[in-house]
């Protein structure tokens, strides 16, 4: 439950530092806020009570669903955002989803609230990772934000996203500060309290900063995790018991194979480094 340190010192530093007459600044804070209940609640009943399954899975995920559909529908409304969809690297393309938005919002939000939550599993392996994606996420919201540069990157300007940017940099302040003592040997762990509002917060920035797609390249490492678990359980039933990895998510997988925890962790996150370097390209390569 060492996430109640990162989540508090987040909105103590968002109330103080952000403009709070910005819109999104609001949404993302309840968005993160909320995540970290559902997380707090969870890791209250399973290490405090000791309930084995704590809040279960579908429970959780319902809950997550409606804070997510919520923030879906808090952005739909702002007739200044633009549900459009722009592709890396293609300036001239975009898919206007309209009110389809809310639900692909909703995706993006809960999909890396989990995926975070699924590389949480050593010493630093997800905060490291989180504080990359948020850096990177801080120079989109700065140039998304700005209106000569986002005409000249040709990006989608989103009005008040330098308050985003601000946000961006608090998480990645509060990430840095916890990994001091989350790094390997671990002294504090964040659980789901911090795992599912980080996941949660960096999958509203990227809505709301309009780098959606490009999420799946910043949050690369988020992508493999996830996707690790999903390959995993679906061979082994397809399959009647045979398995592709000797343990999912694939950061156990490499344990398995010898490897010491804090390589994994280390190339891990030299992998995060390289996808966000790419991504940040993207800007320029349309």
């Amino acid at each position: 439950m060492g996430g109640v340190l990162i989540l508090f010192s987040i909105v103590v530093s968002t109330l103080l530092w952000t403009d709070l007459t910005n819109y999104h600044v609001w949404i993302i804070l309840l968005v993160t806020v909320g995540s970290g209940m559902i997380g707090f609640i969870d890791d209250y009943l399973m290490q405090i009570k000791k309930q084995s399954k704590g809040l279960g899975v579908l429970n959780k995920f319902l809950m997550q669903l409606t804070i997510a559909i919520a923030a879906g529908i808090l952005i739909y409304a702002n007739p200044d955002f633009s549900t459009n969809l722009t592709v890396p690297v293609f300036k001239k393309f975009s898919l206007d989803i309209g009110w389809g938005y809310i639900f692909f919002a909703a995706f993006v939000i809960v999909g890396t609230s989990n995926a975070v939550n699924l590389t949480d599993g050593l010493d630093g392996l997800a905060t490291g990772p989180v504080v990359i994606a948020s850096v990177t996420y801080m120079i989109f919201a700065y140039v998304s934000g700005h209106i000569k540069i986002a005409d000249y990157l040709q990006i989608n300007y989103v009005v008040g996203n330098g308050e985003t940017a601000i946000f961006c940099g608090i998480m990645a302040g509060a990430g840095l500060g916890f990994l001091w003592f989350n790094t390997y040997p671990a002294e504090v762990f964040m659980g789901d309290t911090g795992s599912l509002s980080l996941g949660s917060a960096i999958g509203a920035v990227a809505v709301i900063t309009k780098q959606e797609i490009l999420l799946v390249l910043v949050g690369g490492l988020f992508v493999i995790e996830a996707l690790s678990v999903i390959f995993q359980v679906g061979f082994f039933k397809v399959t009647n018991g045979r398995r592709i990895f000797k343990m999912a998510p694939i950061h156990h997988h490499f344990e398995l194979k010898g490897w010491p925890e804090p390589k994994v962790i280390v190339r891990f996150w030299i992998i995060s480094i390289i996808l966000a370097l790419i991504s940040m390209s993207t800007l320029k390569i349309r």
